[in-house]
């Protein structure tokens, strides 16, 4: 499975649509085998699931996240674990340990156009 991350300074960023970028995880068999961070070259809120989509992102895990990316993350078949915070590593850990609570829900409306 690679799960992506908004990622910031080793926590998890709390804004999905405004990331400047996300670490993946590799998991298998209940362990995270790799890791890296790439960037979003600019790419915001709606157009970062296309980035998720493109790098072989299959789970997403985040803070804050608004109803549309949920969407979109649904049309893309990304499985979402939202209202997250803390570190990006421990969270990582405790989704591979099958620990992390699942909600696949949006956390944040917004109230301007993007």
């Amino acid at each position: 499975m690679r799960v992506a991350i908004p990622y910031e300074d080793g926590q998890i960023f709390q804004h999905f649509g405004q990331t400047q970028h996300f670490k993946l995880y590799e998991i298998e068999h209940g362990a995270v085998t790799s890791t890296k961070v790439i960037g979003v070259d600019g790419a915001s809120h709606g157009a970062l699931v296309g980035v998720l989509a493109d790098v072989g992102a299959n789970v997403l895990v985040c803070g804050e996240i608004g109803t549309g990316a949920v969407e979109r993350l649904k049309n893309h078949g990304i499985i979402l674990y939202s209202a997250n915070a803390g570190s990006a590593d421990e969270a990582a850990q405790a989704l591979a340990a099958g620990t992390l609570p699942k909600n696949s829900q949006a956390t944040h409306v917004c109230h301007h156009d993007h």
